[in-house]
C-alpha cells in the first residue's frame, strides 16, 4: 500500500473505534420469529447448524436490517449455507438472487460448485424462487437487475476476491454491488479480520483482511460505513497459523497437527460491517 493509504488505514481505524464504540455496537439480538424460524428450518443440514456457535445468522442478519420482504443478492454462495436461511426467509414476500460462479467459467472447481448449487435450486422446494445470476471479482457483473436490490450480502469473500485480484478484484465487487443496489439500500460485510498491525503482505496468502481495507474499498467506490459490529468476533483468533485462516475449524488444514489446539480456538475473528449506498440528493 502506499503511504498515503498508510495515513488513511491509521486515521480510519482511529474513527472506527471511536464512531462504533457505542451505539453502533449495541446489542442487535435478534427478535424476528420468521428469521428465527429460518435458522431453524429443517432444510438447513445439521451440519450447517452446527456452525451457528461462529457465524451467529441470526444476530448477524438481525443487524444488517433485513427484512422478509426485501429483495437481497447473496455473493459466492458456495454449497449454500446462508442460502439455506435466506431462501425460505424471503421465499414468500421477498425475492433472493445467488450470485454463483459465472456459468461461462472455464475452472472446474468453478463449473461444479456452480452446478451442484443449481442442482440444489431445481429440486429442493425452499430453493424453487431462487435467481441465480453470475458473479467474480475480475470484472463487473451484473448480480442483480441495476437499482433493484434492498441488501447485498457477502459473507468470508473479500480475501478471496483480494489473493485473486488484488485491490481492484476488491473494488470491481463492490462496484457490482453498488450497482445493484437501489439508492438507500444496504451492503452487509463479514470478513476474517487481520490485525492493522500486521505487514500488508500478510494478506496476500493468510486468507485474512484487515478491515480498514474493506471500508476503504466500499467507500472508495460510493458506499458509506454506517455499522460495526462484534458480533463475529473471536478475540482467541492470533491470525498467524502455519496455513492462515484454513488452520482453524471448520477446514482444519493442518490436519492431527495441533488440532485440538486449534478446536479450543474455533473458528476466525471476523468483522462484520454495514455500508450503505446513499439516497439520490
Amino acid at each position: 500500500m502506499t503511504a498515503l493509504t498508510k495515513f488513511y488505514t491509521t486515521a480510519l481505524v482511529a474513527a472506527l473505534s471511536f464512531s462504533f464504540s457505542g451505539s453502533a455496537l449495541a446489542d442487535h439480538h435478534n427478535s424476528d420469529p420468521k428469521l428465527l424460524e429460518a435458522v431453524n428450518a429443517d432444510v438447513r443440514s445439521d451440519k450447517n447448524k452446527a456452525r451457528d456457535e461462529f457465524r451467529n445468522p441470526a444476530d448477524t442478519l438481525a443487524f444488517f436490517g433485513i427484512q422478509p420482504d426485501m429483495t437481497v443478492v447473496e455473493i459466492s454462495p458456495g454449497g449454500g449455507w446462508y442460502t439455506e436461511i435466506l431462501a425460505p426467509y424471503l421465499k414468500e414476500n421477498g425475492k433472493l438472487y445467488a450470485a454463483h460462479f459465472p456459468a461461462s467459467s472455464e475452472r472446474e472447481y468453478y463449473q461444479r460448485s456452480r452446478a451442484n448449487f443449481v442442482e440444489r435450486v431445481e429440486n429442493e422446494p425452499a430453493f424453487s424462487e431462487i435467481v441465480v445470476t453470475d458473479f467474480a471479482p475480475d470484472k463487473e457483473y451484473e448480480v442483480a437487475p441495476a437499482g433493484s436490490a434492498d441488501m447485498v450480502l457477502t459473507f468470508r469473500n473479500l480475501h478471496n476476491w483480494y489473493m485473486q485480484g488484488g485491490e481492484d478484484g476488491v473494488k470491481n465487487a463492490f462496484t457490482s454491488f453498488y450497482k445493484a443496489l437501489k439508492p438507500g439500500g444496504v451492503l452487509g460485510v463479514v470478513d476474517h479480520r487481520l490485525p492493522e498491525t500486521r505487514s500488508d503482505e500478510a494478506a496476500k496468502e493468510s486468507g485474512y483482511m484487515k478491515e480498514s481495507w474493506a471500508v476503504q474499498y466500499a467507500e472508495a467506490v460510493g458506499f458509506e460505513l454506517i455499522g460495526s459490529s462484534d458480533v463475529n468476533a473471536n478475540p482467541n483468533d492470533t491470525a498467524d497459523y502455519p496455513r492462515g485462516v484454513w488452520s482453524l475449524p471448520p477446514t482444519l488444514a493442518l490436519g492431527e497437527e495441533d488440532r485440538d489446539k486449534y478446536l479450543a480456538i474455533g473458528e476466525s475473528d471476523r468483522f462484520t460491517l454495514k455500508f450503505v449506498k446513499p439516497e439520490l440528493p
